[in-house]
């Protein structure tokens, strides 16, 4: 490893695990067919996966790398919105009895 990589902290370990919980693809699925006015039927659950939450994640906080989210102000307020929109969601779910 070069001395200008960057080593990932606290917030690419929660980036990690919040894109490893099924959960959170779930989350991704609602989220692009809200957006994109799709059915399930047209966007079923279980499109976004480990891989697709990974590129997503790294694409809404404009970053390469998660590690980035210990280093980049900027990315990091947005991880932080994310997680705020997902916890939010998640809310939204536990009272709809999902």
């Amino acid at each position: 490893m070069s001395d200008n990589t960057q080593k990932g902290g606290q917030n690419a370990y929660r980036a990690a695990r919040l894109c490893q919980n099924p959960r959170f693809w779930l989350y991704l699925d609602h989220r692009w067919r809200a957006k994109h006015q799709l059915t399930p039927e047209q966007y079923p659950n279980g499109t976004h996966q480990l891989a697709g939450a990974t590129r997503w994640l790294r694409k809404a906080c404009g970053i390469q790398s998660r590690a980035e989210l210990d280093h980049n102000a900027e990315a990091a307020a947005m991880f932080e919105k994310v997680l705020a929109a997902y916890s939010k969601w998640e809310r939204g779910q536990r009272r709809a009895g999902q």
